[in-house]
């Protein structure tokens, strides 16, 4: 393995984890078919990502595929059902979700983690190797993500603190999360608000995995 290779952190419009890469000394790149909103433009490589790999040699994938049509609440859009707003077949939505998530987890990269919401990859593919929540790595927001890792070690918990819930004026518990990530600037805002990675998460597999090629590289 050559310390050199860098590093593309997929379906990355934020470039939360691309950043704490560079902090530790890995040359890192976003990917995203959308421009990147983390202000480094130069890192960013905007478009398909199988491409991107194709093209270019990657040492590691930190991968974070579209969760819509893949966690536990999609689970009603197994089969196709009429046309939504949106104009998606959601049962055809879930098995393009499910052949993304997969072409990614095959992809020809050494080291690689995929990051989803707990969903039915996991009786589709596999296991998740390790569930983790942002409460683990200093924000109180409690969000179950699960990883699939290849070639990297289970992420170990840098700072707990204790979880924090938000209470609906009808008196539902929620995460807190839900309340910032309301509706009210639309449904692909929402979205991007909630599938940003936590900057303690970030800072975790940067350091964690990050250092952790350096390390083997040093004895390869």
């Amino acid at each position: 393995m050559n310390n050199e290779l860098p590093w593309i952190v997929g379906c990355e419009e934020s470039q939360a984890v691309t950043i704490a890469l560079r902090e530790i000394g890995i040359e890192a790149y976003s990917c995203d078919k959308k421009p990147c909103s983390g202000g480094h433009p130069e890192w960013h490589f905007q478009g398909d990502i199988f491409e991107v790999v194709k093209a270019k040699k990657f040492g590691g994938a930190i991968l974070h595929p579209p969760c819509t049509y893949l966690t536990v609440t999609a689970n009603k859009w197994l089969k196709n059902q009429p046309e939504r707003k949106s104009g998606a077949l959601v049962g055809e939505a879930r098995r393009e979700a499910v052949e993304f998530f997969m072409r990614l987890a095959h992809l020809d990269i050494e080291r690689i983690a995929i990051e989803n919401p707990v969903g039915c990859m996991s009786s589709l593919w596999r296991k998740p190797d390790q569930i983790i929540q942002p409460f683990q790595f200093g924000h109180p927001e409690p969000k179950k993500t699960c990883l699939w890792l290849k070639n990297l070690p289970l992420l170990r918990p840098t700072k707990i603190v204790a979880p924090d819930y938000h209470t609906t004026k009808s008196g539902k518990r929620l995460p807190k999360w839900y309340a910032y990530a309301d509706k009210s600037n639309g449904q692909e805002s929402r979205a991007e608000i909630r599938s940003k990675t936590f900057p303690g998460i970030a800072k975790s597999m940067a350091e964690q995995w990050g250092n952790y090629q350096l390390k083997q590289d040093l004895f390869s």
